[in-house]
């Protein structure tokens, strides 16, 4: 039986244990859990707290069967966490400065896209933590409710109760919201209803599954969201990765393999480049990373690149023309990340391949 910790999203090997302990470490978790623990052949989700160190640790589980028992997956969220700052998500100033220019808006849709674990969630608290003030009302449709916030009406959804998000956004509407913060767009339905909401006056934060900020865009077309509902409200689209951060107390120049240099294309970014990584120290447990960062591709929709996705234009014509306009991807902010010391290219090129 073996237990890893994940930190800075790499699994740690912690402990191992006789496989005879198993079953009765799995039965305990889930009685904590309030999960089934005579079901051993169906998935199961469950929560719990704990206290450790004067903190509340709010624990969300997941057992799945495999071939040889369950697997349990905990996700530790400490409630006792400020919100960040958006100047501690990202070191690039000119990034912060489109976020909050956007978020500034009365109306329109604002999309946060990537992939499970890409830190979509903690940008969407960042941004509601600067609109949360006593003269709006924000309300939030989450699955599950990660943080607690002070005057926001948060909105846990629950299926089994038939709390869905499309459900929980109708009635939302009728509370007299200034903010909707919808915690991921899953479906047409929903979709549907919180565009209709940025074209009557809310301004909606939501996130979404795509590999970039132009993907969103077709995405919702394949749900069947009319391109003319699209172009009309939204404002924004976001998409983010999680890079990790070099070990500042064991950092040092090095010579990265020509490869990589060569297909991050990095030679028009910088003329005389220097490299930097962690050699590994005691603080960052021998990994040469400590902490995390978060890149950012930020589309704005102008009158040019609406006309291309009213045409239904593809993702890689509508990608082209943003760029002409000074749109980054992924990628070139990774580059920026790594000529600022922040990380090393073969993070960037780890993080972003999927984007290219």
């Amino acid at each position: 039986m073996r237990i890893r910790y994940r930190i800075d999203g790499v699994l740690h090997k912690a402990f191992s244990f006789n496989m005879n302990l198993h079953p009765a470490i799995v039965s305990r978790v889930k009685i904590l859990s309030d999960l089934n623990i005579a079901e051993r052949r169906l998935p199961q989700d469950g929560r719990t707290n704990i206290k450790f160190a004067n903190k509340e640790i709010d624990i969300r589980v997941s057992t799945l069967p495999t071939l040889f028992g369950e697997t349990v997956v905990l996700r530790l969220l400490d409630k006792s966490t400020q919100i960040l700052k958006l100047e501690e998500l990202t070191p690039f100033q000119d990034t912060v400065s489109i976020l909050r220019k956007v978020i500034k808006r009365p109306y329109g849709m604002i999309f946060l896209t990537g992939p499970t674990g890409s830190g979509k969630t903690t940008t969407a608290y960042t941004l509601l933590n600067i609109l949360n003030t006593i003269d709006k009302k924000i309300v939030t449709v989450e699955d599950p409710v990660e943080y607690y916030m002070k005057i926001v009406n948060q909105v846990q959804v629950n299926p089994k109760v038939g709390i869905t998000f499309a459900t929980a956004l109708r009635h939302v509407l009728r509370q007299d919201p200034d903010i909707i913060m919808i915690g991921e767009v899953r479906d047409r339905e929903t979709a549907e209803i919180a565009v209709h909401a940025a074209l009557t006056g809310h301004l909606v934060l939501s996130t979404l599954h795509t590999s970039n900020a132009v993907g969103a865009i077709t995405r919702l077309i394949d749900m069947g969201i009319e391109p003319f509902l699209i172009t009309s409200s939204i404002i924004c689209v976001a998409a983010q990765r999680l890079v990790k951060k070099i070990c500042e107390n064991c950092k040092v120049q090095y010579k990265p393999d020509m490869s990589y240099v060569n297909e991050m294309n990095i030679a028009p970014y910088m003329k005389a480049p220097d490299f930097y990584k962690g050699e590994g120290c005691p603080i960052c447990k021998g990994t040469g990373f400590k902490g995390r960062l978060a890149i950012y591709e930020a589309l704005l929709p102008d009158d040019d690149l609406r006309k291309l996705i009213l045409a239904k234009a593809d993702s890689n014509t509508i990608m082209e023309a943003a760029i002409k306009k000074g749109f980054r991807t992924l990628r070139q902010e990774g580059i920026r990340a790594v000529i600022g010391g922040y990380t090393t290219l073969e993070e960037i090129l780890h993080a972003t391949q999927d984007v290219e």
